[in-house]
């Protein structure tokens, strides 16, 4: 069925009477032009969550689309009251995007999935029988990826190593948005920039218990992707910043004493051997090693300052939004139906 008859046949339809009252289960999907897909994808996920007991709604967010997005999901919420349409006034990208999501999301059990059916909707359940297992965040695990080699595999897999190592934390595919988890397990967290993909290793700093289970990369047979090799250089510095985080965020002075005492050691040893070659051989300082000391003392200084700036500059961002409860996006309109 293509968009067009889709759109018709929505517009034939009597919405429902189907009252999204308490849902337990909420599944979030960010969306940017995704009017091909989205078609498909609601029904996957209707699909898949009607024959459960549990009430549940969709969550669905245009992120700033420029294609027919926002008139289907205008639709989709006539049709049918569990749909419940989040409209930014711009491309904020995806992290601000599930955040929106996540904030307007009113169940207990809340799914993220991406939404070019690269994610199959049908796995959902899997995710569910885990977190009623107990678990308080349920990851997938694409264990056969689709994506091309240089730019997105090799990036990927070296990514998820160093994250595993900084955090602890023994997951194969931090990348994946499709996740699960409880609502309080959210309630803990702010994001920012790119670290939608970091919550495994932010939430088990707040104690959650986690797993991974396998998923299936379906691909993306329509439409083009939103990454490219640039997204690669944001998730790196992006690693730095939870790596500080997850280990300086309460005590920074032994993060950068580190810094001071190596630059001390080093700077004494140069100093060692600036009074050996002066008192001993008795050269000249400033005439055979001024300009090599200046040099490797400005740079070190420098180096140092702006690792510094960088750091503290990301506390002081979370101090603005959170100390004045901001928001990293902005909504447009809001679609639900109230019970």
């Amino acid at each position: 069925m293509t968009v067009k008859d889709f759109l018709e046949s929505l517009s034939r339809k009597i919405p429902g009477r189907i009252r999204p009252d308490n849902p337990r289960i909420s599944v979030v999907v960010p969306l940017h032009n995704e009017a091909e897909t989205l078609p498909e994808l609601y029904s996957l996920i209707k699909d898949t969550l009607e024959p459960r007991e549990d009430p549940w709604e969709m969550v669905l967010i245009d992120d700033g689309s420029t294609d027919d997005t926002l008139e289907i999901l205008k639709m989709l919420h006539e049709r049918d009251p569990r749909v419940v349409v989040v409209q930014l006034r711009r491309n904020y990208g995806q992290t601000p995007a599930l955040m929106a999501g996540f904030d307007h999301a009113r169940g207990e059990i809340i799914v993220a999935m991406d939404g070019d059916l690269q994610h199959d909707p049908r796995e959902i359940p899997n995710f569910l029988a885990k977190i009623e297992e107990g678990y308080d965040l349920v990851s997938g695990w694409r264990t056969s990826r689709s994506d091309a080699l240089l730019t997105r595999k090799v990036p990927s897999r070296v990514a998820n190593w160093l994250m595993a190592r900084i955090s602890g934390i023994e997951l194969h595919d931090f990348g994946t948005t499709f996740k699960a988890y409880r609502r309080e397990i959210l309630q803990d967290l702010h994001l920012y920039g790119e670290l939608h993909r970091f919550v495994p290793a932010l939430s088990a700093w707040h104690g959650a218990r986690m797993v991974e289970i396998p998923i299936r990369d379906l691909g993306r047979n329509r439409g083009s992707s939103h990454y490219g090799i640039s997204r690669t250089f944001r998730v790196m510095f992006d690693l730095v910043t939870v790596g500080f985080l997850l280990r300086y965020m309460t005590r920074p002075l032994h993060f950068f004493g580190k810094i001071f005492l190596a630059c001390c050691s080093l700077s004494g040893i140069i100093g060692l051997f600036l009074a050996y070659r002066k008192f001993f051989a008795g050269v000249h300082l400033f005439q055979e090693h001024g300009p090599l000391s200046l040099l490797a003392a400005a740079l070190m200084l420098a180096g140092v300052q702006f690792l510094a700036i960088g750091l503290l500059g990301e506390i002081l961002v979370r101090i603005y939004f959170e100390s004045q409860d901001k928001r990293i996006y902005a909504v447009r309109k809001l679609y639900r139906k109230e019970p």
